[in-house]
């Protein structure tokens, strides 16, 4: 259950979101069993990439692009005041048209809608894996008033899963724990991170989550915020944790290195456009006014 992930998406604190892009500002999400019409936007996906067109985020329904298949497509409300959809095409080789993995494009990319992507890619994804009913294997069919599958047979609505997972990010005195993991090639140190098991509260997975990697007792454990992530449905929980006792230990099929750093002088971490990124700068600037923090070394 363990996991440590390369986070990005919302900005977790209202004032940290003024002045950033923010694509809720343009996009309306919604859900409808309207099928699009000629010219509607379609965010479109292919395999985890997105084809992106040299103008934006968004192919046209009907497009020269779609080379005239009419694909199966999802509502996610409007953007810009226009019906939106997302769908799933082959890789039509279109010139002018973009490829890219979809964490490439959410971590990397300016201006990209990642609230957007995340959410098409989950529903998109949620959709295809809920044709059949889990429980009686009769085929289930759209939800006449929600966004839900329903299987006639059973009665039972088949709602998008959300994993909760947690991420946090440790201080000890004037440093600060960061982490490599050992399935991760990107030269980047990052969070611990981690699935809530059945049974806990959310404190009681950020103290598991880092004894079981570290072998580290944290105090003083305090929420900062949230943000979906798509891979493959996770609902990312930001947390500050204060250093209580132990050594380094560290659980080697989850962490290739972990350390503690100071503000000047730690290894590459997540951009500035991730909830780990945020949640370290926040930190940063918290132990460089001298507020808070855990005194035990």
């Amino acid at each position: 259950m363990n996991v440590m992930w390369y986070i990005s998406g919302l900005v977790f604190r209202q004032q940290e979101r003024q002045g950033m892009a923010d694509d809720k500002a343009q996009w309306v999400p919604g859900w409808n069993e309207a099928s699009p019409e000629q010219g509607d936007l379609l965010l479109a996906f292919t395999g985890s990439s997105i084809l992106k067109p040299a103008d934006g985020w968004f192919l046209r329904w009907g497009g020269p692009e779609m080379g005239g298949s009419r694909p199966e497509a999802l509502s996610l409300g409007a953007w810009e005041g226009r019906p939106l959809y997302v769908t799933m095409l082959p890789d039509t080789g279109v010139p002018g048209m973009q490829t890219l993995s979809l964490r490439e494009a959410m971590l990397l990319t300016p201006g990209a809608p990642v609230d957007l992507l995340s959410t098409g890619y989950q529903v998109w994804q949620w959709w295809q894996d809920h044709r059949y009913c889990g429980r009686c294997g009769e085929k289930t069919g759209a939800h006449p008033r929600e966004r839900a599958r329903w299987c006639n047979r059973c009665g039972i609505p088949w709602y998008p899963r959300i994993a909760p997972c947690i991420i946090t990010v440790i201080r000890r005195g004037d440093r600060f724990l960061l982490a490599k993991s050992s399935r991760v090639t990107r030269n980047f140190y990052s969070l611990i991170a981690g699935f809530v098991e059945p049974g806990e509260n959310l404190e009681q997975a950020v103290a598991r989550e880092v004894m079981e990697e570290t072998g580290l007792a944290v105090t003083n454990i305090r929420y900062q915020g949230s943000q979906p992530w798509p891979f493959p449905h996770q609902l990312m929980l930001g947390f500050f944790a204060d250093y209580e006792s132990g050594e380094l230990r560290l659980q080697e099929d989850e962490l290739a290195d972990a350390g503690w750093f100071t503000l000047d002088e730690h290894p590459p971490v997540p951009p500035e456009t991730t909830i780990a990124g945020r949640l370290i700068n926040a930190l940063k600037a918290e132990i460089a006014a001298g507020n808070g923090g855990s005194h035990h070394d």
